[in-house]
């Protein structure tokens, strides 16, 4: 048994221009090391320890009365809490290449009048649990257990993971496919997590029993964070045997 630094692996891997720093996040906490179990080379088991560094988004008794709304109004009518079981992770990218943006947006209370069709599904502003800058350095934005919007349909069941970019202007790097392979082994060492989706598989989701959607006019079509990625995320993952689509 050996323990891997992430920051080891991401060195490891193909030669490839190295992103700036990210821009540090306000008020995140200290990293807390989680040590994870890895699948090594010709399936050698090794240990592999990474960094979350938590960076709760803003909430208030507003925040959590839109949200309570969202879900009674998409998932489930009697809804009476925002506690959710995870069963399935879903990963995003952000379209953008700035992490410190993408947590200050999610601090915002509603979304913008400049999206009326999300608006008007519901006023509470799109959140996820972890964000994923573009160095590998992982960012928890709030409970895993915690109802968020990100991606229709799931929303009741799944963990929501963006990654600061996007498939053209800001590729995805290598740093962030350990990111998160680390995470998700984490995740679903804790959780009886069974899916691994990218958001772009959402809708192709719609018969399986983890998929609830109670407005059958809501959906949207996402390229995030792309099939290329899912395929280098998921290729290692394998010994998790999650499922996809």
């Amino acid at each position: 048994m050996r323990r891997v630094v992430l920051a080891l692996l991401i060195g490891c891997t193909e030669a490839q221009p190295q992103p700036a720093p990210p821009t540090a996040v306000p008020d995140a906490a200290p990293p807390a090391r989680v040590i994870v179990d890895a699948a090594g080379p010709d399936a050698a088991p090794t240990r592999q320890e990474i960094a979350i560094v938590d960076a709760p988004m803003k909430w208030s008794a507003k925040r959590e009365e839109l949200t309570l709304s969202y879900r009674r109004q998409h998932s489930d009518r009697e809804a009476k809490d925002l506690t959710i079981e995870p069963r399935v992770i879903v990963l995003h990218y952000t379209a953008g290449g700035s992490g410190k943006s993408t947590r200050a947006y999610m601090d915002n209370l509603e979304i913008e009048a400049s999206r009326p069709e999300l608006r008007k599904a519901g006023r509470v502003n799109v959140s996820s649990h972890f964000v994923i800058e573009r160095d590998g350095t992982i960012y928890r934005i709030q409970p895993e257990t915690r109802f968020a919007r990100h991606c229709i349909g799931l929303n009741h069941v799944a963990i929501g993971i963006e990654n600061v970019g996007d498939d053209k202007k800001w590729p995805l790097t290598d740093a962030q496919v350990a990111a998160n392979v680390a995470l998700v082994r984490d995740l679903a060492a804790r959780f009886p997590i069974t899916h691994l989706l990218g958001h772009f598989e959402a809708m192709k989701f719609k018969k399986h029993p983890h998929y609830v959607e109670l407005d059958p006019n809501y959906g949207n079509d996402k390229p995030d964070p792309g099939a290329a990625f899912m395929q280098k995320v998921r290729a290692k993952v394998g010994e998790l045997e999650l499922q996809g689509l």
